[in-house]
């Protein structure tokens, strides 16, 4: 280790130090009292200093914790988007960080969904991003998640499809999972994720559980610095919307998902069968489709929904999806491989 990096290091852990001394349960009392007295005055600003208390060990107790959650809940200060945004500022200052190589020229797109509609659904937008590329699914398929390594920037390669693991880039997130998950009730963070990316997209697909959120994400998507943008509510699919995409009606019924193991197959099949998919997967198949054909709208390589749709497909029966999501493999293993070397560099 070097003078500077001790430097730095040492520097980071004073700084750790007095921001744990300056986040007591005393100093977020009235915090947690404006927010359940007058929650109409409680600010981003609040919410950002809140949020830093409940991110540093031991600075609240679990009592407070709880207090805290259920008042924004009732009163529905998590659903403003400056309290989004300023959730989601915290979480990136706090996260580790992501190394996108070569990103000039590249237009990052995610897709993603916020999750909590009931339907239980097939993995659709992990399947749409490897289509349009042209973690439970991916793990059944033997496909290997790397996790960052705190103090260090962990490259991202630059490939047509990869997926990143909320949990390993944002550790914060786990002093207050325990008390979310006794929790009856979804929660702010539960639909964070999409907002807090560590690649930092561009541009996003992004499924809505509750159409009420739907225009208070978008806004926060743009603050969050999302250009062109795009979001589905997954409860509003009608008859009327595979239309847009030149589909046929889609029964969310016909597309429930079942286990990691069964969808992976799923995946495989739907992927590798080329021009015989079979008539079993037509359901699934057009679902993804429909997601993939907003992917590929909003990164500017289709002209509309219907001709996303036929790029999608294009790319499932001419074999690029497999393709993409085999590029995506081999990165994980050299990745793995990077942080093993590097790991025996340093012992």
């Amino acid at each position: 280790m070097t003078h500077d990096s001790y430097y730095k290091t040492y520097l980071r852990s004073t700084t750790i130090s007095r921001e744990m001394a300056s986040y007591t349960p005393e100093s977020f009392k009235p915090l947690l009292n404006r927010l359940v007295q007058m929650p109409e005055y409680f600010t981003a600003d609040d919410l950002k200093t809140a949020l830093n208390h409940l991110f540093t060990p031991d600075a609240v107790s679990p009592v407070q914790i709880g207090a805290f959650l259920t008042a924004f809940h009732i009163h529905r200060v998590e659903s403003r988007p400056d309290s989004l945004a300023a959730a989601a500022a915290v979480l990136r200052e706090r996260s580790l960080k992501a190394l996108v190589q070569e990103p000039e020229g590249d237009f990052i797109v995610d897709i993603a969904s916020t999750g909590g509609d009931g339907y239980n659904l097939f993995n659709v937008s992990t399947t749409a991003g490897i289509v349009a590329a042209g973690a439970d699914l991916l793990q059944a398929l033997g496909y290997m998640f790397t996790a960052p390594t705190p103090g260090t920037t962990t490259p991202i390669p630059r490939v047509p499809f990869t997926f990143i693991l909320a949990p390993h880039y944002h550790p914060a997130l786990a002093f207050i999972a325990p008390y979310r998950k006794a929790l009856p009730f979804r929660t702010m963070f539960n639909i964070l994720a999409p907002l807090i990316n560590p690649a930092r997209p561009k541009g996003m697909v992004v499924g809505i559980a509750e159409r009420e959120m739907g225009h208070t994400f978008a806004r926060s998507l743009r603050k969050g610095g999302v250009a062109p943008w795009s979001y589905l509510l997954s409860g509003a699919i009608t008859e009327k919307t595979p239309p847009l995409f030149g589909l046929v009606a889609i029964y969310l019924a016909t597309v429930v998902g079942r286990s990691p193991e069964e969808n992976a197959e799923t995946l495989e099949k739907l992927l590798t069968s080329g021009q015989d998919i079979p008539d079993t997967l037509k359901s699934v198949l057009d679902f993804v489709l429909m997601n993939a054909s907003a992917l590929l709208v909003v990164a500017g390589l289709a002209e509309n929904y219907a001709h996303g749709t036929q790029l999608a497909l294009e790319s499932i029966t001419s074999g690029k999806a497999w393709a993409a999501l085999q590029t995506f493999r081999e990165a994980g293993l050299a990745a793995q491989k990077f942080l093993i070397q590097r790991r025996a560099y340093r012992n």
